[in-house]
């Protein structure tokens, strides 16, 4: 019986550091049902029944990788992210995009001889 209570107390302890941790570094906005600073209080005051509690209702739902030490729901490609964003397939697809870099390069070639003219 010693045993199992051993083992059940490192599981507790486990798991309290674990929530505790999380909840610290959790961002405020992704916190579900209460704010950050009361899930921290529940968790260290009541740390069995608070970190199960944290787990079932406070922790985001989405599960994200951390990129770096100090992002946290940041994607990889933000521009790609915007609603109405569109990307051409081949830079050959958009006529647009042609146009405009042909204007572009005339007009730098103009910009080119109008200042070779005046030398």
């Amino acid at each position: 019986m010693l045993y199992f209570d051993g083992l059940l107390g490192i599981f507790t302890l486990g798991l309290w550091i674990f929530c505790l941790v999380d909840v610290i570094t959790t961002d405020e906005s992704s916190c579900r049902n209460l704010p950050k600073g009361l899930w921290l209080l529940l968790v260290l005051v009541v740390p069995l029944v608070g970190s199960i509690v944290w787990l079932v209702a406070g922790r985001p739902q989405q599960a994200t990788r951390a990129r770096g030490p100090y992002e946290r729901h940041t994607p990889a490609f933000p521009e790609y992210d915007r609603p109405g964003r569109f990307a051409a397939t081949s830079p050959d697809d958009d006529e647009e995009f042609l146009r405009r870099c042909r204007e572009r390069a005339e007009a730098q070639r103009k910009l080119a001889r109008e200042k070779r003219g005046e030398e």
